[in-house]
């Protein structure tokens, strides 16, 4: 549907205006769909994040620090995150052995068990892009990465 008709709008500035509207509307339309999913699981699009990247670095731990690097959400609280998955059993949290200042995170069995369970949606994560072929998302990819620079 046409972000004119979804948001009862038929003006804009300018195109870039209403790019920059359809955007932001399109992350929140896309957000809501993933919170479907995620609900499921008792976990938010910001828990799944941190668990993808904690799985990625396993078996080797991540520090909060890098945690917070790597988030798609860079507002987010990354150490309050892993506090709520670490009450859940999802990842585990010990004082690094190289540094005791530091405290490393590391995704336990549960964990990886709750990703698998997750990738086994994978094809209902990718029904959004439906209307969208091959050519089009690497076209939309380049556009986007060129928009950030």
């Amino acid at each position: 549907m046409k972000l004119e008709e979804e948001i009862k709008q038929k003006k804009f500035r300018n195109k870039f205006h209403k790019l920059a509207v359809n955007i932001i509307y399109t992350h929140s339309w896309l957000m809501n769909y993933h919170k479907k999913i995620f609900d499921k699981f008792d976990i938010t699009s910001n828990q799944f994040n941190i668990l993808r990247i904690l799985r990625g670095q396993y078996p080797k731990p991540a520090s909060i620090n890098l945690l917070k690097e790597r988030m798609l959400d860079k507002m987010s609280d990354a150490s309050r995150l892993v506090d709520r998955l670490l009450k859940k059993g999802l990842v585990e949290r010990k004082i690094s052995s190289d540094d005791r200042r530091k405290v490393d995170v590391i995704i336990t069995k549960k964990g990886l068990k709750l990703l698998s369970q997750i990738d086994e949606l994978n094809s209902e994560f990718d029904r959004v892009f439906k209307n969208i072929n091959k050519q089009e998302a690497h076209i939309l990819n380049d556009l986007l990465d060129k928009m950030r620079g």
